[in-house]
Protein backbone atom coordinates (compact mmCIF):
# COMPACT_ATOMS: atom_id res chain seq x y z
CA UNK A 1 0.00 0.00 0.00
CA UNK A 2 0.80 3.79 -0.42
CA UNK A 3 1.56 3.90 3.31
CA UNK A 4 3.85 1.51 4.49
CA UNK A 5 7.63 2.28 4.62
CA UNK A 6 10.55 1.26 2.30
CA UNK A 7 13.33 -0.71 3.35
CA UNK A 8 16.53 -0.67 1.82
CA UNK A 9 19.78 -2.29 2.36
CA UNK A 10 22.85 0.08 1.94
CA UNK A 11 26.44 -0.03 2.62
CA UNK A 12 25.29 2.03 5.74
CA UNK A 13 22.83 -0.78 7.45
CA UNK A 14 18.63 -0.66 6.52
CA UNK A 15 17.20 2.49 5.39
CA UNK A 16 13.59 2.42 5.94
CA UNK A 17 11.88 6.18 4.56
CA UNK A 18 7.89 6.30 5.32
CA UNK A 19 5.14 8.79 3.77
CA UNK A 20 4.45 11.72 6.35
CA UNK A 21 2.03 14.22 6.59
CA UNK A 22 1.16 16.86 4.03
CA UNK A 23 4.02 15.27 0.99
CA UNK A 24 6.62 14.39 3.28
CA UNK A 25 8.56 11.65 3.64
CA UNK A 26 10.23 10.64 6.86
CA UNK A 27 14.16 8.54 6.54
CA UNK A 28 15.56 6.92 9.07
CA UNK A 29 19.28 6.96 8.83
CA UNK A 30 22.20 6.06 11.40
CA UNK A 31 23.80 8.80 12.69
CA UNK A 32 27.29 9.80 12.08
CA UNK A 33 28.41 12.54 14.95
CA UNK A 34 31.11 14.41 13.89
CA UNK A 35 34.82 14.61 16.01
CA UNK A 36 37.14 17.40 15.79
CA UNK A 37 39.69 17.05 13.34
CA UNK A 38 42.55 19.36 11.66
CA UNK A 39 41.76 20.93 8.81
CA UNK A 40 43.38 19.50 5.92
CA UNK A 41 45.50 21.71 3.81
CA UNK A 42 43.77 23.24 1.51
CA UNK A 43 40.74 23.29 3.01
CA UNK A 44 39.98 27.10 4.13
CA UNK A 45 41.36 28.24 1.11
CA UNK A 46 39.40 26.02 -1.44
CA UNK A 47 36.32 27.10 0.59
CA UNK A 48 37.34 31.05 0.40
CA UNK A 49 37.21 31.43 4.00
CA UNK A 50 40.06 32.17 6.75
CA UNK A 51 38.91 29.93 9.02
CA UNK A 52 36.48 28.04 10.74
CA UNK A 53 36.03 24.78 13.89
CA UNK A 54 36.64 21.61 12.15
CA UNK A 55 34.75 18.19 12.44
CA UNK A 56 35.36 14.85 10.38
CA UNK A 57 32.48 11.98 11.00
CA UNK A 58 35.27 9.39 11.33
CA UNK A 59 34.40 7.73 8.12
CA UNK A 60 37.12 5.96 5.98
CA UNK A 61 36.42 8.20 3.73
CA UNK A 62 34.71 11.20 5.95
CA UNK A 63 32.68 14.35 5.25
CA UNK A 64 34.53 17.30 7.12
CA UNK A 65 32.10 19.46 8.95
CA UNK A 66 33.11 23.27 9.15
CA UNK A 67 31.71 25.13 11.89
CA UNK A 68 31.48 29.13 10.95
CA UNK A 69 30.55 31.86 12.93
CA UNK A 70 27.73 33.23 10.72
CA UNK A 71 24.93 31.76 8.54
CA UNK A 72 25.80 35.09 6.05
CA UNK A 73 29.00 33.16 5.28
CA UNK A 74 27.18 30.00 4.73
CA UNK A 75 25.14 31.71 2.15
CA UNK A 76 27.95 33.88 0.37
CA UNK A 77 30.16 30.92 -0.06
CA UNK A 78 31.93 30.52 -3.82
CA UNK A 79 34.05 27.48 -3.17
CA UNK A 80 36.66 26.27 -5.48
CA UNK A 81 35.72 22.92 -6.43
CA UNK A 82 39.05 21.77 -7.81
CA UNK A 83 40.86 22.45 -4.52
CA UNK A 84 37.71 20.82 -2.52
CA UNK A 85 38.54 17.82 -5.25
CA UNK A 86 41.71 17.41 -3.57
CA UNK A 87 40.90 16.82 -0.36
CA UNK A 88 40.65 13.51 0.81
CA UNK A 89 37.01 13.24 1.49
CA UNK A 90 34.02 12.11 0.37
CA UNK A 91 32.42 16.06 0.97
CA UNK A 92 32.53 19.44 3.07
CA UNK A 93 29.79 20.56 5.14
CA UNK A 94 29.52 23.73 5.81
CA UNK A 95 27.18 25.10 9.17
CA UNK A 96 26.32 28.21 11.24
CA UNK A 97 23.51 28.89 13.96
CA UNK A 98 20.49 30.17 11.23
CA UNK A 99 19.48 33.87 11.63
CA UNK A 100 16.02 33.04 10.63
CA UNK A 101 12.93 32.33 13.16
CA UNK A 102 12.08 28.24 13.19
CA UNK A 103 15.46 26.87 11.39
CA UNK A 104 17.98 25.78 14.11
CA UNK A 105 21.33 25.70 11.55
CA UNK A 106 21.62 26.58 8.10
CA UNK A 107 24.41 24.10 5.82
CA UNK A 108 26.00 23.87 2.84
CA UNK A 109 27.10 20.45 1.10
CA UNK A 110 30.11 19.98 -1.73
CA UNK A 111 31.35 16.64 -2.68
CA UNK A 112 33.06 17.49 -6.14
CA UNK A 113 34.84 14.93 -5.89
CA UNK A 114 31.81 12.30 -6.21
CA UNK A 115 31.02 14.64 -9.09
CA UNK A 116 28.55 16.84 -7.17
CA UNK A 117 29.80 20.33 -6.98
CA UNK A 118 26.86 21.25 -4.50
CA UNK A 119 24.67 18.99 -3.59
CA UNK A 120 20.95 20.77 -3.02
CA UNK A 121 19.74 18.67 -0.20
CA UNK A 122 21.55 15.91 1.53
CA UNK A 123 20.02 13.29 4.07
CA UNK A 124 23.52 12.21 4.94
CA UNK A 125 25.20 15.56 5.86
CA UNK A 126 21.90 15.96 8.19
CA UNK A 127 22.95 12.70 10.04
CA UNK A 128 26.36 14.51 10.39
CA UNK A 129 24.94 17.98 11.47
CA UNK A 130 21.88 16.20 13.75
CA UNK A 131 24.04 14.98 16.30
CA UNK A 132 26.28 17.99 16.03
CA UNK A 133 23.65 20.37 16.55
CA UNK A 134 21.25 18.86 19.32
CA UNK A 135 24.79 18.26 21.25
CA UNK A 136 25.17 22.03 21.04
CA UNK A 137 21.40 23.40 21.22
CA UNK A 138 20.97 20.35 24.41
CA UNK A 139 17.37 19.45 22.03
CA UNK A 140 17.06 16.09 19.83
CA UNK A 141 14.52 17.58 17.65
CA UNK A 142 16.01 20.37 15.34
CA UNK A 143 15.14 22.10 11.99
CA UNK A 144 17.91 22.67 9.30
CA UNK A 145 18.00 24.87 6.01
CA UNK A 146 20.31 23.32 3.44
CA UNK A 147 21.44 27.05 1.52
CA UNK A 148 21.42 25.67 -1.99
CA UNK A 149 20.02 27.56 -5.30
CA UNK A 150 17.12 24.81 -4.55
CA UNK A 151 17.24 25.03 -1.20
CA UNK A 152 15.43 23.00 1.47
CA UNK A 153 14.00 22.62 4.84
CA UNK A 154 14.40 19.22 6.57
CA UNK A 155 13.62 18.71 10.47
CA UNK A 156 15.87 16.26 12.09
CA UNK A 157 14.94 14.10 15.04
CA UNK A 158 18.32 12.22 17.07
CA UNK A 159 16.94 8.82 18.47
CA UNK A 160 20.00 7.22 19.89
CA UNK A 161 21.70 6.41 17.00
CA UNK A 162 19.98 7.12 14.25
CA UNK A 163 19.06 10.14 12.84
CA UNK A 164 15.09 10.61 11.58
CA UNK A 165 15.28 13.03 8.76
CA UNK A 166 11.58 14.62 7.40
CA UNK A 167 11.36 16.94 4.67
CA UNK A 168 9.00 17.76 1.52
CA UNK A 169 9.47 15.30 -1.20
CA UNK A 170 9.87 15.82 -4.52
CA UNK A 171 8.62 13.42 -7.28
CA UNK A 172 11.54 12.39 -9.50
CA UNK A 173 10.31 9.65 -10.97
CA UNK A 174 7.38 7.70 -10.98
CA UNK A 175 6.81 3.95 -11.80
CA UNK A 176 5.83 0.71 -10.52
CA UNK A 177 8.00 -2.28 -9.31
CA UNK A 178 7.15 -5.57 -10.29
CA UNK A 179 8.63 -8.63 -8.65
CA UNK A 180 10.09 -11.21 -10.62
CA UNK A 181 8.42 -14.22 -11.69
Amino acid sequence: GRDRAARFETRSGTLTASPGAERTIVLDFPASAPIPATAPDGLFAALGISGGAVFDNRKPQPDYLVLVETAAIVRSLTPEYGGLRNLSARGVIVTAPSDQPGIDFISRFFAPAFGVDEDPVTGSAHCTLAPFWAARLGRTALVGYQASKRGGQVAVEVRGDRVRLSGRAVTVVRGTVEAPR
